[in-house]
């Protein structure tokens, strides 16, 4: 049967026209394949590479004319692309199975593999498409979160284990400040208590509970508080070593120190500490130096006195041998007696009896009668001792003038006993609205570096002088800043060894010693 014209060309271009579409379908595919985000390849069942993306081309640095013909081998581990391939033929695909990819340089990327099988009309396996998904961002991330976690893990580590030995630190301080044998209050910067520990609820005979959180307005209601609150005033300064009487037998020295937490002052510690027993010594040892001195004294002041009449004749003559022996014993015995008013000085200081008749005078007449004194002594040992006073007459100053004679004799004796001959020494007197100062310089041997800070204590000469000047007790420096203090005043010095030295006290004019006056 023939197929008429109209027929066949109706045919003709219905073929036509689906060979058109299955060209724009595969032209369709085509750029589907080249523009896919994803890396993918199209492989063979032998393995062979038969076709490549653009994405597939950056991943691995290859183009697709170098990788057609080459096995998939070059890009995976052998052994990972003979399960791949296995578990595709068996279970038709394999989804996102991680491995890691080797690029043209030989790097290691981390991916995702998935594949699926190709297959013709037929059913049979013609090859495999493998989609590849790179993990290198991912895996970063999962680094850094991994990294975070493990700091952040080794963070909470560390936090813990500060807070256990910080604790452990408060519990070992708590124990410390309980077992303390001092005394100790806390001020916080409102100045309320807020840490008592037991010492100090010993001393006071108080419990903490009663006076955390009070302020020192508070706490001048407890008797026992009462010196305590007294000494600090009604706002606390720097304080060191003051002492207080709470109770019969019982001394307190008291200091205050700031407590800075990164340069900021968060309170102030009050620390006290029990004298009683170093006060009481010390009582026992005045009491005995005192008991000493006046039975002494009784019998050197007998001896003096009848040496003196050996001296002077009055028991018979003597001869010039025996003058010269009663003289030496004489001056030794002196000495013993000067020995004795010292201690007996000091004696009074320690029981803060020592000033008895302060009065208003002018202290200008004062100095010059004490300087006059030493006129024959300086010519004797060939110095030179000079009185600088200020034209303008000196205010007025209260004053025990025994007491402060006593101390510029001592500091005149110094300086006439310490400098060589041809020597000078000089006292000078000046003042302003608020005080005198009183200066003695003299160009004799100095006090070494390391000897000045004991200076003004008890029994101290210093090595360089005991070698030049064997009389003396020690005593004269430690008397004249208890007299100048006594007064009100302070006592100072400058020194070089060798070069000489300069010291000075300061007594306040009257206005100043108003409230001095009270305690007479």
């Amino acid at each position: 049967m023939e197929i008429n014209e109209e027929n066949r060309n109706s045919a003709e271009e219905k073929i036509s026209t689906l060979l058109d579409d299955l060209a724009s379908l595969e032209s369709y595919i085509r750029d589907l394949f080249s523009f896919l985000p994803s890396p993918v390849c199209l492989v063979s069942s032998a393995k062979i590479i038969l076709e490549a993306n653009p994405a597939f081309e950056k991943i691995t640095g290859y183009k697709t004319e170098e990788m057609i013909g080459k096995t998939i081998d070059v890009f995976f581990d052998k052994e990972r692309t003979e399960e791949f391939f296995e578990r595709t033929l068996k279970e038709g695909f394999i989804k996102t199975e991680e491995t890691f990819l080797f690029d043209k340089d030989k790097n290691s990327i981390p991916v995702s593999i998935s594949t699926i099988l190709r297959k013709n009309e037929e059913e049979e396996v013609v090859g495999f498409f493998f989609v590849i998904f790179d993990l290198s961002e991912i895996k970063k991330t999962e680094k850094i979160l991994k990294d975070t976690q493990l700091a952040l893990t080794n963070m909470l580590e560390d936090v813990e284990e500060a807070k256990d030995r910080e604790e452990q630190e408060k519990n070992k301080t708590l124990s410390i400040i309980t077992n303390l044998a001092d005394g100790l209050l806390f001020f916080n910067n409102e100045e309320k208590i807020d840490l008592m520990n037991s010492q100090a609820e010993n001393f006071f005979g108080l419990g903490a509970k009663e006076i955390i959180g009070k302020s020192l307005q508070e706490l001048d209601n407890f008797t026992d508080l009462k010196p305590l609150v007294k000494l600090l005033g009604k706002k606390i300064e720097k304080i060191f070593r003051k002492e207080i009487l709470i109770k019969k037998n019982l001394t307190l020295e008291v200091s205050t120190v700031p407590i800075l937490r990164e340069k900021t002052k968060t309170g102030t510690l009050v620390i006290l500490h029990d004298i009683s027993r170093e006060k009481m010594i010390e009582r026992m040892k005045s009491e005995f130096v005192s008991l000493a001195a006046h039975q002494l004294r009784t019998p050197l002041s007998a001896i003096k006195w009848t040496m003196k009449m050996l001296i002077e004749g009055d028991l018979g003559k003597i001869t010039k041998e025996q003058k010269e022996f009663i003289e030496k014993t004489y001056h030794s015995n002196e000495r013993m007696i000067e020995l004795i008013n010292d201690l007996l000085d000091v004696t009074r200081i320690e029981e803060g009896r020592y000033l008895y008749k302060p009065m208003l005078i002018d202290f200008g007449p004062v100095a010059q009668f004490v300087v006059n004194l030493y006129k024959e002594e300086v010519e004797k040992r060939q110095l030179k001792l000079e009185f600088k006073k200020p034209e303008k007459k000196l205010p007025g100053v209260m004053l025990d003038v025994e007491k402060i004679k006593l101390a510029i004799q001592n500091l005149i004796e110094n300086a006439i006993k310490y400098t060589p001959s041809g020597g000078t020494v000089t006292v000078a007197l000046k003042h302003d609205k608020n005080e005198i100062e009183l200066s003695v310089q003299d160009s004799g041997v100095g006090i070494p570096e390391d000897q000045k800070e004991r200076v003004f204590t008890k029994f101290f000469r210093g090595a360089n002088v005991i070698r030049m000047e064997t009389e003396g007790t020690g005593l004269g420096l430690f008397i004249t800043k208890n007299i100048i203090e006594a007064h009100g005043g302070r006592i100072w010095f400058e020194s070089e060894k060798d070069k000489g030295s300069t010291f000075y006290f300061s007594l306040p004019v009257k206005k100043e010693l108003e409230s001095f006056l009270g305690e007479f």
